[in-house]
């Protein structure tokens, strides 16, 4: 899987993270005038004349909105959350990423908190041995006299920090070993739930939705969600050994610390919220930026781009959108300049108040010169684990609303994978299908209405019928790959529900119009038809099916041959014309050598010789039933059986000898078709 990059940053960066926010804040206003300048990409740009109409010069249009990506999805609810809202959610969402930690790998995540926890415990003790030794340098006598007194606490200090450093470094690496353990447990389970679906999950599009946002955000942030958990922690823990220390220093001591440490960690998270709040207003420009930046560098778009010379017109719209981002961007710098000036007065104050409460306590004798000055070194370290935690609350509050999609998804597609029946099967005589019916979601009238038919083996089936009549729903639901819903589909008088899905799929084989470029090799191609095969089984050997899809001479023409890389993204690779992909898909349908073999218009993009042999091999054999479905009906004459539909009904069904006698559609279809290669001989003299 292609892995989205995100860019992580402390929450004080000035330039946003793209795409991912890091803060919540407040949702921006709907009339943000930064979109003005914003063309769409492949829509009406400013100052271009509108479809059908004339160039509007008076005002530029109002540019549409674009749909809101998949990784976007939750911007807005967090947006509107609080921080301390956050806050009150965060016990369950801790609770939550160490249960995935710990079902991933329980020696690493115990070793990864315990690790930190131990970390914090040599952080106390390093701070009360500093005490020790700043006591003793601050003690009366001889200098060297304190020095000596002083070595012990020294070397515990040392001692200390050394071995923070040690368990710091331990704990990183336990958490690192998390990463990639998560990411490959949960992108293992999407994937195995995305492949077991039924097809017609995808027709749904509620359902392809969560699939998105679990794909583009879901599976990325499983593992940042117990990144953040483990920072969180390690965060709070920092706080924590520090104000131990100074409790145990001096009690009185622990309300400066958190005076002082409160105003950096509220000015980092208002610069972060600030910083997610511009994101959000500009994340449509952005959008349409990248769509262009797209189009003016890229291979497919280059030849057109040139032919109607669109240079000039691309790079004017750039030029607009980049002119209105950078002002963006120069204002937010502006914005988080003065937030951060604001918050570093507000810390300076509070950093005199603490020196000056110090001081009251060093005059008052109630505190020691070496707690005081201990004190001030806690200071530091606590400002650096608040902001640690406090990062890590925003981050792992957004990473769990999209992990929680990942989750709903894989508790939605278990309602979507068909079970399925237990019962084997070899293959089968008779496919029949009784008072069939399919409607897609979100449809008004059902793509096959109440159809009726038998597939026998070893006979020629054709479908007919003009675009939208519901040729390929119905051959799909004679394959099995979409389940009717309403009527029954029976293999030998057995309901097809019954039968064990794979031993059934084996029977199945098709060559769809609409295929997909595998990146694999020629010989690859054709061969993940039956991957499975095992050797000496019997079926047509690669060559062979490449030579009945009239493919073979194509392939040995190739620069490896059959080794050939089928995809210019890798080195030495190559890639097709869409007629010779279409034999190579033919291939990788005859290798398969199924009893039932589904053909959709297995030559739209054949040559006429690559199409007469292709056709010649789908004569009938008495092994191998044939559902054809071309609209060019010459080829379909010596069908068996046509069945002629018209908007999902079955109107016609007979030879074509019968078909052509009757007066009906498929009479009528033929008969437009054959007057394309008949001369018109009307009113011409005969020759001499």
């Amino acid at each position: 899987m292609k892995r989205a990059v995100r860019q992580r940053r402390s929450p004080d960066a000035t330039t946003p993270a793209e795409p991912t926010p890091t803060a919540p804040g407040t949702a921006p206003t709907p009339g943000d005038p930064e979109r003005e300048s914003a063309p769409p990409a492949g829509g009406t740009a400013e100052g271009a004349a509108p479809a059908g109409g004339a160039p509007d010069t008076a005002e530029a249009p109002v540019l549409p909105e674009l749909e809101d990506r998949a990784w976007m999805h939750h911007a807005t609810e967090f947006a509107h959350t609080t921080f301390w809202a956050v806050a009150r959610r965060l016990p369950r969402l801790v609770r939550e990423a160490l249960a995935l930690a710990w079902a991933t790998n329980r020696r690493d995540t115990a070793a990864s908190i315990g690790l930190n926890v131990a970390a914090g415990v040599m952080t106390t003790l390093g701070l009360l041995a500093t005490t020790g030794v700043l006591r003793e340098l601050f003690a009366a006598g001889p200098t060297p006299d304190r020095i000596r007194a002083a070595l012990p606490a020294l070397a515990l200090a040392a001692a200390a920090v050394t071995a923070k450093g040690a368990l710091t470094i331990a704990a990183g690496w336990a958490q690192a070993r998390l990463t990639p353990q998560i990411n490959y447990q949960v992108e293992l389970r999407l994937f195995e739930a995305t492949t077991a679906v039924d097809l017609a999950a995808f027709d749904d599009a509620g359902f392809a939705e969560e699939m998105d946002r679990a794909r583009e955000r879901g599976v990325t942030e499983a593992a940042f969600v117990v990144d953040h958990t483990v920072n969180l922690i390690t965060g709070v823990v920092g706080v924590l050994a520090t104000a131990a220390a100074v409790t145990v220093i001096q009690p009185l001591l622990l309300p400066c610390l958190l005076l002082a440490a409160v105003p950096e960690a509220a000015t980092a998270v208002k610069t972060a919220r600030r910083q997610y709040l511009e994101m959000l207003a500009r994340i449509n420009r952005r959008r349409r930026m990248w769509m262009l930046a797209n189009l003016m560098a890229n291979r497919h778009t280059a030849a057109e781009i040139r032919a109607y010379q669109m240079r000039d017109f691309l790079l004017g719209e750039y030029r607009k959108m980049m002119a209105t981002e950078t002002r963006a961007h120069l204002r937010l710098v502006r914005v988080q300049t003065r937030t951060r000036v604001l918050g570093t007065a507000a810390a300076g104050l509070a950093t005199f108040g603490v020196y000056a409460v110090l001081a009251g306590l060093l005059l008052a004798g109630m505190v020691a010169l070496a707690a005081a000055a201990t004190a001030l070194i806690a200071l530091q370290s606590a400002r650096s684990s608040l902001g640690v935690a406090v990062f890590a609350t925003n981050s792992l509050y957004e990473d769990a609303l999209y992990y929680q999609d990942y989750r709903d998804f894989l508790d939605r597609a278990v309602g979507r994978t068909a079970a399925g029946g237990d019962r084997p099967t070899g293959g089968f005589d008779v496919i029949e299908l009784d008072r069939v019916s399919l409607r897609y979601p979100d449809t008004d009238r059902p793509a096959v209405d109440e159809v009726s038919l038998a597939v026998r083996r070893g006979q020629v089936v054709a479908l007919v019928g003009e675009n939208g009549s519901g040729k390929t729903t119905l051959a799909k639901l004679i394959a099995g790959l979409y389940r009717p819903t309403g009527g029954t589909i029976r293999w030998d008088g057995v309901d097809a529900a019954e039968l064990d899905p794979r031993q059934a799929g084996a029977q199945v084989a098709v060559l769809t119009q609409e295929w997909w470029k595998f990146p694999f090799t020629a010989g690859q191609n054709i061969r993940v038809g039956r991957h499975d095969r095992p050797a000496g089984h019997r079926g047509p050997s690669v060559e062979d099916a490449a030579r009945a899809a009239a493919a073979h001479d194509m392939i040995v023409g190739l620069p490896f041959g059959y080794d050939t890389l089928l995809d210019r993204e890798f080195k030495d690779g190559h890639d097709l014309s869409g007629g010779q992909w279409q034999r190579l898909v033919a291939a990788r349908g005859l290798y398969r050598d199924a009893p039932l073999l589904i053909c959709d218009e297995p030559s739209a993009a054949l040559d006429a010789r690559a199409e007469h042999s292709l056709f010649q091999h789908l004569r009938r054999r008495p092994d191998r039933a044939v559902v054809l479905i071309t609209h060019r009906l010459a080829n379909v004459r010596h069908a068996d059986q046509i069945f002629v539909l018209e908007r999902g009904r079955l109107v016609q069904q007979g030879t074509h000898d019968e078909l052509v006698a009757a007066d009906g559609l498929y009479r009528e279809l033929f008969h437009l078709q054959a007057s394309g290669y008949v001369a018109d001989t009307e009113g011409v003299a005969p020759p001499p």
